[in-house]
């Protein structure tokens, strides 16, 4: 998707949103090279992430093309306004009642990660989420997730502490070593334009990879989302 005011892309595996290490690809520069090429625009390109997803994870990034949309913008993924919509396949069966979780996330910087807990401490955030099943059986489930908050690596830290490690993802489930891709997918972002009086809903489909991985048990309802 792409106006004056806003450009949203699907993120692939293995590509930082922004910040990469020097010599590294960035999405956040992908889409400036995008912009510069196709409007021929000399000099800087102005992007402002309001959006981002950890490496390993796909899926809907949006960035404001002008500061006023990017303001804007900010004010509304802060404030709960952007309805954002995740799938996940995780280990475990989980249940197609919505349930909510509610952590407390803090950083443990000696082991590069974050740590939930079920009380608040001076140095963490409340994240909140709700999830339901879209597909399961007694090893593995499809998951629709809603973000409440965004909170550094929420989703992926909540499930795990609920006993729903994401497939794939060995630094918060069991195993080791660092994978290129997780079962985590950034599906749909519904919000209001940040300039003009309508709703934007932007949505991007899983990667093919999910069929192929997930499709003898999630195979029904990974179709069933794309009609």
């Amino acid at each position: 998707y792409e106006d004056n005011h806003l450009i949203a892309v699907a993120k692939p595996a293995g590509l930082a949103t922004m910040g990469a290490r020097a010599g590294e690809p960035s999405l956040l520069e992908q889409a400036k090279e995008h912009v510069k090429q196709k409007y021929n625009k000399p000099g800087n390109v102005y992007l402002g992430v309001v959006s981002r997803l950890d490496k390993p994870v796909t899926g809907v990034v949006l960035f404001a093309r002008t500061s006023k949309a990017a303001a804007r913008l900010t004010e509304a993924f802060g404030s709960g306004g952007v309805d954002k919509r995740y799938l996940a396949c995780v280990s475990g069966q989980a249940t197609s009642e919505e349930t909510t979780l509610v952590h407390h996330l803090r950083k443990d910087d000696a082991n590069q990660r974050m740590v939930a807990s079920p009380r608040p401490s001076d140095d963490s955030q409340q994240a909140e989420l709700r999830y339901r099943a879209l597909s399961s059986t007694p090893e593995t489930s499809l998951l629709e997730v809603k973000l409440l908050t965004g909170r550094k690596h929420q989703i992926r830290v909540q499930l795990a502490k609920e006993g729903l490690p994401i497939l794939g993802d060995h630094k918060y489930g069991p195993g080791r070593g660092v994978t290129r891709e997780i079962a985590l997918h950034a599906w749909r972002l519904e919000l209001k334009h940040p300039v003009r009086d309508e709703m934007v809903k932007l949505e991007a489909p899983p990667p093919d990879s999910w069929r192929k991985r997930y499709g003898s048990w999630a195979g029904d309802a990974l179709d069933r989302l794309s009609e």
